[in-house]
């Protein structure tokens, strides 16, 4: 039986929420997404506000990126950052950006915008097994 640390992951949960809140503020990409998809940042913040729905589906999102992945660290026998970050970026590779290239390919989705998303991926591919793998 695999064993999944919960507090690990509710962490890296908590942790992943916040740099994605983070990622697509005013403070870092929310400007040049928001040009990429055609809108005005400037009149898309005007009427700006989060619907709590929203919020908590991407939180549970967020909970079961980080729990699958936890399982996977577990199963790996992950043990040490270094590894995890290792897996993190293998992680990334087949999946965010294959899925993100066929998006640019097949239904014409900006390469800015799969960009600014494939960078969202990356952190979270990089930090929930570093979280999960050195907590004992």
């Amino acid at each position: 039986m695999v064993h999944v640390n919960y507090l690990a992951v509710l962490v890296a949960t908590i942790v992943v929420f916040v740099l994605g809140w983070l990622w697509y503020s005013p403070f870092l990409f929310y400007k040049p997404w928001m040009r990429a998809r055609g809108v005005d940042p400037a009149v898309a913040m005007a009427g700006a506000k989060m619907p709590a729905g929203k919020l908590v589906i991407e939180l549970l999102r967020c909970f079961v990126l980080a729990y699958v992945i936890a399982h996977f660290v577990a199963l790996l026998g992950v043990s040490n950052w270094l590894i995890a970050v290792h897996f993190g970026v293998l992680l990334w590779i087949g999946f965010p950006v294959i899925l993100l290239t066929g998006s640019v390919l097949w239904d014409n989705t900006p390469v800015k915008v799969a960009a600014i998303h494939a960078g969202d991926w990356l952190v979270k591919m990089l930090v929930i097994p570093i979280i999960v793998s050195v907590w004992h």
